[in-house]
């Protein structure tokens, strides 16, 4: 003969029931946490990168430049002797200078490539000869 024998939990369902009141709460509370440490904060973002550029009768120095695509970029261009400008027509970007001051170009390169910027302000015989080179890279 068979006899059905009853299990009752170790501990009453009363008692589990508040344990999980207490342990879903604290579980979404230490899983939100988590998520917002793995989360990069917006005010973590670098600053711009600041590149400094002086403007003389007939050249730039540096010549060359070299930033990342995507990189926000500042260059700020100072002019020693007469004004000057500083343009990337490829880039959509302009800054003019006036003798002994300085001008800021701020942009975030989309693309890739070397483009060729220009004094954008007439300064003398060698004004067309006057360029600097922004090398683009991933």
């Amino acid at each position: 003969m068979s006899k059905w024998v009853r299990v009752y939990p170790s501990q009453p369902v009363e008692d589990s029931r508040m344990k999980m009141k207490f342990a879903l709460p604290t579980l979404f509370v230490a899983m939100l946490i988590a998520a917002l440490l793995t989360v990069p904060s917006v005010h973590s973002q670098t600053a711009p990168r600041r590149i400094e550029v002086t403007a003389k009768r007939f050249d730039f120095a540096p010549a060359e430049i070299t930033v990342k695509k995507g990189e926000p970029v500042v260059i700020v261009l100072k002019s020693v002797d007469v004004a000057h400008g500083l343009r990337f027509r490829d880039l959509g970007v302009n800054v003019k200078v006036d003798k002994g001051k300085t001008g800021e170009l701020a942009f975030t390169p989309k693309k890739t490539g070397n483009f060729v910027g220009q004094c954008s302000v007439f300064c003398g015989s060698g004004h067309g000869s006057m360029k600097l080179t922004l090398h683009v890279v991933e």
